[in-house]
C-alpha cells in the first residue's frame, strides 16, 4: 500500500475495534516500524460508534495519529458506515461487514474500491463471537500487510498470552480467526 498506511477501524462499542487497534499498532511497532493510534469515541464508550484512526509506516514520521482521508476503512455497524463516509476518497478501499442490513444505499460511492466480508456470521458459524474481532484484525492485515501475520501472531500473545496460558484452546482459536479474516479479504484487494 506504500509507505504511510492509513486505517480507520469503525464499529458499535463493544466490536473490539480498539483492541484491533492497539494490537496491530504494536505488532508494526514491534516490527520496527512507525505507528500510532488514536481512539475516538461518541458520547457513549459502548453503544455508540467507535473509530481507531491508525497509521503505520516503514520509516516516515507520523505528525498526527488523526487523518483526513483513509487508505483503508472498515464498517462494521450500520452507523459506522454512515460516520465513516467523511474518511473516503477516491484512494480508499472500505470494508464493510455483509451482514449489515440495508447497508447499500449508505456505502460510500466516491471510493476507490468497496467490499464487503462475512465477518460476524463467520464468527458466529465457523469460530465463536468473542473472536470476531481477530477476524476483522486478519482482515485489516492482509487488506493493508502493515504488519506479518507471525508478528501478529506475537502481538496477540503479548496481549492475551495470560488468557492462552489458563485456557490453551484460545490460542488456537484465536490464531484460527486471524488466518480467517485474512482469507475473507483474500482476492479482493
Amino acid at each position: 500500500m506504500g509507505n504511510l498506511v492509513k486505517i480507520a477501524l469503525a464499529g458499535e462499542g463493544g466490536q473490539g475495534v480498539q483492541s484491533v487497534a492497539e494490537i496491530l499498532v504494536e505488532a508494526a511497532n514491534e516490527e520496527g516500524k512507525e505507528a500510532l493510534y488514536i481512539p475516538n469515541f461518541g458520547v457513549e464508550q459502548r453503544g455508540g460508534v467507535s473509530i481507531a484512526f491508525c497509521q503505520v509506516s516503514d520509516d516516515k514520521k507520523i505528525g498526527s495519529p488523526k487523518f483526513e482521508k483513509g487508505d483503508i476503512v472498515i464498517a462494521l455497524s450500520d452507523r459506522a458506515i454512515r460516520r465513516c463516509a467523511q474518511y473516503v476518497d477516491e484512494n480508499t478501499v472500505f470494508i464493510y461487514d455483509t451482514s449489515i442490513e440495508g447497508a447499500e444505499g449508505d456505502l460510500p460511492k466516491n471510493a476507490k474500491k468497496v467490499f464487503g466480508i462475512p465477518a460476524i456470521e463467520v464468527a458466529k458459524n465457523e469460530l465463536h463471537p468473542r473472536v470476531f474481532n481477530i477476524i476483522i484484525m486478519g482482515a485489516t492485515i492482509r487488506a493493508t500487510q502493515v504488519v506479518t501475520p507471525e508478528q501478529a501472531k506475537q502481538a496477540l500473545e503479548d496481549k492475551l498470552g495470560y488468557k492462552f496460558e489458563q485456557n490453551p484452546k484460545l490460542r488456537e482459536l484465536n490464531y484460527r480467526a486471524l488466518e480467517r479474516g485474512m482469507q475473507l479479504v483474500e482476492g479482493q484487494m
